[in-house]
């Protein structure tokens, strides 16, 4: 197991909120995206370093040309990497069943994008990890293709790159800097373990005044 596989393993057993709070400590921006992208299957959570991609709505594409474009884009998408996709577009379907089902095969970890889903009860039965914004019938074909892959790209207020780090769950999807991962997860996992001695703490009974000030969190 490489180093960026075991930390991955790690910020999986995390939860965003533990991660959200380490990064707070740091005085780092939140890193946290927009609520409503929510993940399909909110008991499967994606983590995972960023693959970032790009696109944009062209209504004067052919059907093919756009489909070349994007089946491009699912061979290159790198093993192991979470998509995380920004199409400046909120009306189309940006993943659907043969894409998550393509992605799934060739062992990429999720995808995340900043708009539209279809085919969802497929991707559920697949277990292909998708958040998106919504979900709607309508996909890309001669309406949109991709610009970009591996640049730089804004969700929200978040800046995302390639090899940037991310937690998708149950509360939401937070992305971490790449030269901030391995304290921030590190970090999140001490708050974690903390947490668990707070609540048994709570559990027998410990006035939670006083176990916040043991404890130093709440």
């Amino acid at each position: 197991m490489t180093r960026a596989d075991e930390l991955t393993g790690r910020l999986a057993r995390c939860y965003s909120g533990a991660i959200y709070d380490a990064m707070r400590e740091r005085e780092l921006p939140s890193g946290v995206l927009p609520a409503d992208i929510r993940l399909l299957d909110p008991a499967r959570r994606i983590a995972g370093p960023a693959f970032t991609v790009a696109g944009s709505r062209k209504p004067e594409l052919s059907v093919h040309d756009c489909l070349l474009s994007w089946t491009r884009f699912l061979a290159a998408a790198p093993r192991g990497h979470v998509v995380v996709c920004q199409p400046s577009d909120l009306t189309l379907a940006h993943m659907g069943e043969l894409s998550a089902e393509t992605l799934h095969g060739r062992g990429v970890a999720g995808y995340v994008v900043d708009g539209g889903a279809r085919d969802c009860e497929f991707i559920l039965e697949l277990g292909f990890g998708v958040a998106c914004r919504y979900t709607t019938p309508a996909d890309i074909a001669g309406a949109w293709s991709i610009d970009e892959l591996g640049g730089e790209i804004v969700v929200g207020e978040v800046v995302v790159r390639t090899g940037d780090h991310v937690l998708a769950d149950r509360d939401g999807v937070v992305v971490v800097a790449a030269p901030d991962v391995a304290v921030v997860v590190a970090r999140a996992e001490e708050l974690a373990a903390t947490e668990s001695d707070l609540r048994v703490a709570l559990r027998e009974g410990m006035d939670p005044e006083e176990a916040y000030l043991r404890y130093g969190v709440f």
